[in-house]
Parts: C-alpha cells; structure tokens; sequence
C-alpha cells in the first residue's frame, strides 16, 4: 500500500497526474508501459530530502508546546527555499518518468476549454453587460450594448492590454455610475487580493486620475455620479474601514466612515437592489449587523438595523417602506421577517416565513411581484417563487434529483424573468432563464465542453451511507456508464470537506472528465461540518463535534466499498484546505484503507496557524 500526499508546492501539477496515474495501472496501460511494482521501485531509488527540526517553544493560556517546523513560516529564509527546492527536485526525480503523459493529460484537459467564449448578456439600467474571451488572449474583455444587443458594442475595458506591463494582474469589482458614464474598477498587481480602485469616463475613453489603494477591489455608487464607498484591508487582509471619496478629490482626505475595531469582524458595503439605500455590513462567524443610509443623501449619517448580539445573524433587503430580514432569531435554520424602514430593531420583526427544521432558508431575491427564496431540502437547493399578490406559489422543476441551483445575476426589478445559475454531475454550468409568470424554464447557454463530449455518457446517483452513529449521510456520485459495472472493480475517488457550513454541492468539473474516461467513479460526500442539511448539520461538525466529520467520510467511503461501488484495492481520497485538515485525519484513522491521498493546500497545522494573528483569515476563527 503506497499513500502520497500532496503539499502546497505540487498543487498546481498532480490532481490529475495522480489519479490517472493509479487508473492507469488498474488496466496496466502507461505511456511507458511500466507495471506498478516497477513505477514503486524507481520511485524507491530517490532518497526523499530530510526537513530539518528546529524546536520552537510557543507559549500561550499558560501552556508552552514545541513546533519543531515552526522555522517554515519565514518564507523569505534562504533555508525555507531550498528545502522547497529540494522537496521539487525530488517530485521531478520520482515523477519524471510519467512526463509525457502527464504532458498528454494536460493538452487533453486544455482541448475541452472553448478559448474564444461570451457570457450571456443581462441588463441594467438601459445597458446589455458581458464578457468575451478572444483565443489566444489570457485576460476578458468588458463590454456593453446600449438597449439592445445590435447596437454598437462599446468595450469598457480590455483587461489584455492594461497587463501588459505586469507580471500578474487581475481587476475586479467593476460598477458603474448610475448615470452609466463612469467606470470604477479595481486592479491587483501584487496577487495579494490588495486592490487599486481606478476610475474611467466610459464617453471619452479618458482615466480620472483619482486612485483608492488598499481596498477590496469594489466601489459603491451614491444616487448623485459621483461619491463612492469603499472598504480598505488592514495588515492580515481583513477588510475593516469603509471610506467616502467625492470623484476629483485627493484620496488621502477621505472621510472616514466606519472602521469595524473588533478583529473578529469583517465589514463591507453595498447598494440595495431598490437603489434607495446604501448598506454597511458588519459579520463574524456567529453575528452580523447592518447600517443604513439614503443614496440620495451620501452626506447624511448611517443608521443601525439591528445591533450586533453573539449568535444573532441576519441579513437584509429593500422593497417598498419595509426591510425584509432573513435571521436565525429563535430559527436555527433561519426564517423570513419584514420590519418598517424606520423601526428596524428586532422588536419589531414580523415573521413572513417561519422556521422549518427540515429547510434551511439560505437566500432570498426580491422582484416588483415576486419574493424568490431558495431553500435546502435534503442538501439540495430548492428555488421558490411567491407572488407577492397572494396566488400560488410553487418551486422550479428542473428535472434532476442531485443537482446545484442558485439566483444569478438579476438587477432588474420589475420582471418576470429570473435568471438562474445550474449545474450537475452530468450537466456543464448553464445559465436559465425562468418565467415566474408562465412557469416556463429557457437555457440561455450550457457551457461549451469541446471535443466529443456528450452529458448522455455519464450518469449521476444520489445515495445515503450510513455513519457509524447511525447519521445518513448524502453521497452524489457520477461514472461513465460504458465503462462501470457496480461489481466492485471500479477505481473509485471519494472527495470530502465538511467545514465552516461551506456545502459541496454536485457540481460539473470538466476535469474530472479526464477520470471518468479512463473508468473511474468520482463520489462527493456532504459530510457534517457542511450545512448541505441544515444548520444543525454544521454544528454536528465541529468544536468537540468534528471527529464526526472525519468518521462519515470513512463510513461514505466503507459504505461505497460495501455497496460494489469501487474496488478496496483502488480507493482513493481527495480533499483541499480544510478539506485538506480531513485527509490529514482519515488518512492517520485508516491508513490501510487509501491507496492514494491527495491532499490538496492541505490545513494540518490548526493550533499554530489559528493562534497566529498576522495571518490572514484566522482572527475570525
């Protein structure tokens, strides 16, 4: 039995390498035409390089540990560098012989990408926005057509040609002006998510000279073209302050306007869909709170929705003169509220939706007629429509039992079209269209797959395994149907995260075609410490609970095995960040029962890294 992790510094290289590598040798066919025992052997012939131990004493509440690694964090130690160097020198010797084909997998995952694409258009106020990708050219380009789709195309931006001079470069966070005349984008030359908002005149092609730095990358438009808000990020990434920059002004004096002091808050800022209000929000793990503002007045005061209180979440939007409020208040699974614009404490909260203790409530959509909510049942996203005037409502049928479904971009507010994300297992991204008058369901686009792709030669199964508490637990999984037979001979790959309520839902990778190919069956499963069944579901997976995450994956993976879903000898897992902290633990919990792990940007030093105040996204935690 051969178990190979993966660390930070072949991330980019073996998912696929790996897999392909053991596939192939079930059916003892490799571009080299080696058995596995002689791969095992030349392998054996590198001696992997030593990290050296260098005792760190760390002393925190009292009570002193040693890190004998602890030295690795310097990531500017000469040391540091050659030890990866060393540990890459090694992956090439060891690996080096599986060259071409792993060259071959490459050229075969690149040839199903459509290189020239558009996104599908969607309209906002008087103007058709999308992005196009030209082959050959890395970067999108940002365009819009003025009220119909044959007007004139004017390209806002062509982020080939601002690159040009970088090494790295991304922009984000692009809106613009109510007005529709300025642009305001952000840019990223340090791949450090540190953005640099920049501002165009989208009518003379001219860059205003203002420039924001350090930001989030996003700026919010006040009603009167020409004050913005925008966050900034303190020394661990942390969004913290939000700003007020009056276009034409010197960046340096803007007013500050809220700095969120708790570290383990983060804050942010937005515009309601209804365009009235202009919104802070404040949000840790467990709490979150909400400030207010006219953006027809940038120079007035914010107010507060409802103060911030431990294991109180809630988030809002604007229709009419009332604040609709989805909050977990007495609802572990949340429930619906609406609240008069000036009375907005919780006190004055009037349930619309009630808790259920099957559904968990996880998103709402406000239209002129409609509320749109989307909803969990059984760890699948549910879309309702509820007319506003009292007729029935009902939920979208799309047609499949496993399946991930989620509002898209809808900035319009009086319309009967709701524009929707979906995917499966067997079903590349699409973007929908659906009437919530007539009920009628349109595919806008499916996402190109080039080649000889076709979604009939894969099928999808979604079943429940049972944990060794007696727990279901859901498992989706996908195969190519020539090539399976549910006799246990099939190479099988069981990918797991289960953390921080994050759901893995059974999403298309076209990736994984180059798996499902070569006979392999790919499973998912939405263990405890997602939120794929509930709140609950969550809890059930952490603090003193999250061994309960590591036992349902072992138990998914035993149950598949008992199930003739794969073959024992030919099991594999695969999990990455947090997902990596699981193969850390089932890996030392059955080491017998993987022949490969692949773990990917793996989390496996928890007390060190959380109690580290200088890293980002940790404070929180």
């Amino acid at each position: 039995m051969k178990i190979f992790i993966k660390n930070l510094a072949t991330y980019f290289v073996l998912p696929m390498f790996t897999f392909a590598f053991f596939s192939c040798s079930q059916n003892k066919k490799t571009e080299s035409a080696m058995t596995e025992s002689q791969m095992y052997a030349k392998s054996a012939a590198f001696a992997a390089p030593l990290c050296p131990k260098i005792p760190k004493e760390l002393t925190i509440h009292g009570d002193t540990r040693i890190d004998n690694y602890y030295w690795l964090n310097d990531r500017e130690n000469p040391e540091v560098i050659n030890y990866l160097n060393a540990e890459n020198g090694y992956l090439d010797s060891v690996m080096g012989h599986l060259g071409g084909f792993r060259q071959k997998l490459f050229d075969e995952i690149v040839g199903r990408i459509k290189q020239t694409d558009e996104s599908v258009p969607y309209k906002e106020n008087g103007y058709w926005y999308y992005t196009r990708f030209v082959e050959g050219k890395e970067y999108p380009i940002y365009c819009r057509k003025k009220e119909t789709m044959t007007a004139p195309e004017e390209i806002m931006i062509d982020v080939n040609e601002l690159a040009k001079s970088y090494s790295f470069y991304n922009v984000g966070g692009l809106a613009v002006s109510p007005d529709n005349k300025i642009l305001a984008y952000g840019e990223d030359t340090l791949s450090r998510r540190i953005y640099t908002i920049r501002f165009k005149n989208l009518e003379t092609g001219e860059m205003l000279p203002d420039q924001l730095a350090g930001t989030t990358g996003g700026a919010v438009w006040a009603n009167d073209n020409k004050t913005v808000f925008y966050t900034t990020k303190d020394a661990s990434l942390r969004p913290f302050k939000v700003f007020k920059h009056k276009l034409g002004g010197d960046a340096k004096t803007d007013k500050l306007i809220w700095h969120e002091s708790d570290e383990t808050f983060t804050t942010f800022a937005y515009k309601t869909k209804s365009k009235k209000y202009l919104v802070i929000g404040s949000y840790q793990t467990v709490s979150t709170e909400y400030r207010v503002l006219e953006a027809d007045n940038p120079d007035g005061n914010f107010r507060i929705i409802q103060p911030r209180q431990r294991d109180l979440e809630y988030s809002i939007s604007h229709y009419g003169d009332k604040f609709y409020i989805r909050t977990n208040l007495d609802a572990k699974n949340f429930r619906l509220m609406e609240t008069p614009e000036n009375a907005t404490t919780k006190e004055n909260w009037k349930e619309v939706i009630p808790h259920r203790s099957d559904v968990l409530l996880e998103d709402m959509e406000i239209f002129k007629d409609y509320l749109v909510l989307s909803e969990r049942i059984k760890g699948i996203i549910n879309i309702r429509i509820r007319p506003w005037d009292g007729s029935p409502e009902h939920y979208i049928d799309f047609g499949e039992d496993a399946y991930v479904a989620y509002t898209s971009v809808n900035p319009e507010f009086e319309t009967d079209s709701l524009r929707l994300s979906y995917t499966s297992m067997t079903t590349p991204s699409s973007v929908l269209a659906y009437n919530m008058r007539d009920r009628s369901l349109k595919v806008l686009k499916e996402q190109e797959v080039v080649g000889d792709f076709d979604k009939n030669n894969y099928q999808s199964e979604r079943i429940y395994a049972t944990a060794r508490d007696g727990v279901k637990v859901p498992v989706t999984l996908v195969y190519r149907k020539n090539l399976f037979k549910k006799d246990g001979t099939a190479p099988l790959l069981l990918y797991g995260y289960g953390s921080y309520g994050g759901g893995m839902g059974p999403y298309f990778f076209r990736v994984r075609l180059s798996l499902l190919d070569r006979g392999f069956v790919f499973a998912s499963a939405h263990n405890r410490g997602g939120e794929e069944m509930g709140r609950q579901w969550y809890e059930d997976g952490k603090l003193l609970k999250k061994k309960n995450t590591f036992f349902d994956f072992i138990d998914c993976a035993k149950y598949l095995l008992a199930e003739k879903y794969g073959d024992p000898k030919n099991l594999h897992a695969m999990g990455g960040s947090a997902g990596g902290l699981l193969m850390g633990a089932v890996v030392n919990y059955e080491p017998d029962l993987w022949k490969s792990v692949v773990a990917q940007v793996p989390f496996v030093d928890v007390v060190t890294t959380m109690l580290d105040e200088s890293i980002p996204l940790t404070t929180g935690e």
